[in-house]
């Protein structure tokens, strides 16, 4: 059964660099301190707890204390992505410098696609607080593709790549990078599809 993505068209490709339109969608999303390893590791076990059942059911009794609340389980979509987090500021409103994927601890946010059957109103809730559900209206991304191995350091050098290529277009980013992982961690690194995407 495939696994549902985000639903975008391609503008331009220019292998491995391509333009996309994103359709609105709605992602689950929690802000976790550390490198980006470890916070990734942190931001998806949180999420995995609230699809996998730690959440409340729209449908849920909230009169009934005896039989408590029930669950429901959520469908497992790709990609797991992070990116920096920089609270927004009148100075850097005023600057729009774009945020790189920087090799150091800080704050992240970590988000997952939540399955396009839900809306705001119908997903369950989460029982962690930490958790935000949020829609993301239509955007347009650069993106860079690859595989193998995702460090940081790769990460990092990938996005510079991707910065680059967009300064050749004439694009200017927006906001910060987001890296998405598509395959699960014990996957071979040569089988592994792995992006960086920058909103322009």
């Amino acid at each position: 059964m495939a696994i549902e993505e985000p639903k975008y068209t391609v503008i331009e490709q220019q292998a491995p660099f391509e333009l996309r339109a994103y359709a609105p969608h709605i992602v689950a999303e929690v802000l976790v301190e550390g490198d980006m390893d470890s916070a990734s590791n942190k931001g998806f076990r949180l999420i995995a707890g609230y699809i996998f059942g730690g959440n409340q059911a729209r449908s849920s009794p909230s009169n009934f204390a005896s039989t408590g609340p029930t669950s429901e389980k959520i469908a497992m979509t790709v990609p797991v992505s992070i990116q920096p987090f920089e609270p927004a500021t009148a100075a850097t409103d005023q600057q729009s410098q774009p945020v790189l994927m920087e090799q150091k601890a800080g704050k992240w946010k970590v988000s997952f696609l939540m399955p396009s059957q839900y809306s705001l109103a119908t997903l369950p809730l989460p029982l962690d607080q930490q958790i935000q559900l949020r829609e993301i209206p239509a955007m347009q991304k650069a993106v860079i593709n690859f595989s193998g191995f995702n460090s940081a350091e790769k990460v990092a050098e990938k996005t510079t790549e991707l910065l680059l290529w967009m300064e050749k277009k004439g694009l200017k980013p927006k906001g910060e990078a987001q890296f998405a992982r598509y395959n699960p961690p014990w996957s071979l690194p040569f089988m592994r599809r792995s992006e960086v995407l920058w909103q322009y």
